[in-house]
């Protein structure tokens, strides 16, 4: 029988590949991981983490503003964007310290390095003049930004991960993208102060998104100032002779700005990983082929996360993470499910949803029930704030059963996780109907729509 270094070997320390590397040390398998950044991976380091502490600053203004409504008189404030670096940074290496931390005390062996394949079971530890070998191995390495090498001018550019660095807030920023990345950092940085442009080559921000959440968010962005061009594409990005950038669109606009950053998506980060010497097959946009217990065409290589271009999502990587393990150790093969995810973009105001769009849920039943509300959120009331709150179900006529709920207005990711359960487990609408209404709170709507606003059959609108 083969004798091995490892039993498991990870390459990516982010979330789904701490998690796999913490689960199998802890039954006792032999594990080696590899990073060659920092332990935590997008999620912690350069994403979900960073930006929902961005957010959170870039909501003050807003509090401030309401305050007075509720007789609170807040001075004239002023914000320090090296503080909140400062103390964002601070935070990540906490965070990434807890990494550390648990696979360390589940016994594994932690390597800060770049690993890559030389075959199925032998990895190379770039800069350590060594390679080690593995019964199974696993790739997280996540994804990383699209850098549009095709734009001119693309290495003038920022993107999200330089924008957790900027040694100066900008005075003004354009944004290219439409994705919720796009959108988060335009709210971010609008919020913080900045003169905010997003240029998108869409009809509607949020491809993916149900309409009536897309159309109301950009309603309300351009309310609160943020400029938003659809149908226009940036063509170059230039540096002007006073330091900043031009960027010229599509539309025969040049915009100047401090800083553009593209938000065009993300890649799968294969780029050098050794996987044509290990036969690993990939994908056109390089991504990893898995199956459906996340193993690849190699037996014994497996890949989980961003890199697979499943749901780019950190919690189903953990997921995917635990089912690896399950199905690697413990015997008990394990698909992940990625059926009704529930997902939230931290806008301003926040979306969160879970299960189908009304326009997907239309193609795939005969007749569906759409249930809608649109109203002011209590909140806004003695703050004089003209924002509206939409909530939203989407309901299977033949089963009843709700296939989507989608929700715009404050604190709609937190329910997007409750209602989460709700959805995963094929709850039907006489079930939300049966449900007491928690008054006075936003979320009762969710309850209290007894009549469906109007029907949806054979992908045709028709009144209620």
């Amino acid at each position: 029988m083969a004798k091995f270094d490892y039993d498991l070997f990870v390459i990516g320390g982010g979330s789904g590949g701490v998690r796999a590397g913490r689960v199998a040390a802890g039954l006792g398998k032999k594990v080696g991981i590899a990073e060659e950044y920092r332990y935590g991976g997008t999620c912690v380091i350069r994403g979900c983490v960073p930006k929902k502490l961005f957010v959170y600053a870039s909501q003050f203004p807003e509090h401030f503003e309401d305050a007075a409504g509720y007789g609170w008189t807040v001075p004239p404030a002023s914000f320090d964007w090296p503080t909140l670096i400062a103390n964002k940074d601070r935070e990540i290496a906490r965070l990434e310290g807890l990494y550390r931390k648990g696979l360390d005390g589940a016994g594994a062996d932690i390597l800060d390095c770049r690993a890559e394949l030389v075959d199925a079971h032998t990895i190379r530890l770039v800069g350590e003049n060594r390679t080690a070998t593995a019964d199974q191995i696993l790739i997280a390495t996540g994804g990383r930004p699209n850098p549009h090498a095709a734009l001119p001018g693309h290495d003038l550019c920022i993107s999200s991960n330089e924008a957790f660095h900027l040694e100066e807030l900008p005075r003004a920023i354009v944004i290219a993208g439409g994705g919720y990345i796009a959108v988060e950092f335009a709210n971010i940085f609008h919020g913080l102060g900045v003169d905010t442009t997003l240029v998108y080559r869409g009809k509607e921000i949020l491809n993916r998104f149900d309409a009536d959440l897309r159309g109301m968010l950009h309603e309300t962005m351009e309310k609160k100032g943020i400029r938003i061009l659809c149908h226009t594409i940036f063509e170059k990005v230039e540096r002007n002779g006073d330091g900043r950038l031009s960027a010229h669109l599509s539309n025969g606009e040049t915009i100047a700005a401090d800083q553009v950053m593209l938000a065009l998506g993300r890649i799968p980060n294969t780029q050098g990983l050794g996987l044509e010497a290990a036969g690993v097959a990939t994908g056109p946009a390089g991504q990893i082929m898995v199956d459906d217990y996340s193993r690849t065409n190699i037996d014994n290589i497996w890949a989980i996360g961003d890199v697979t271009d499943r749901v780019q999502l950190t919690p189903v990587a953990i997921h995917e993470a635990m089912c690896f393990v399950d199905t690697a150790f413990r015997d008990k093969p394990t698909r992940p499910d990625h059926d009704n995810v529930p997902t939230a973009v931290f806008s301003q105001p926040e979306i969160g949803t879970v299960g189908l769009a009304e326009d997907v849920a239309a193609k795939r039943f005969e007749e569906i029930e759409v249930y809608r509300a649109v109203f002011r959120p209590m909140r806004h009331t003695l703050a004089g704030r003209d924002e509206k709150m939409l909530m939203k179900l989407v309901v299977d006529a033949a089963s009843r059963r709700v296939v989507g709920v989608h929700v715009l207005g404050p604190d709609a990711g937190e329910m997007a996780q409750i209602l989460g359960i709700a959805v995963k487990a094929r709850l039907t609408k006489e079930d939300f109907d049966r449900t007491m209404a928690l008054h006075p709170s936003a979320a009762e709507e969710l309850v209290t729509m007894y009549q469906p606003s109007y029907r949806v059959k054979y992908g045709e609108r028709a009144a209620a």
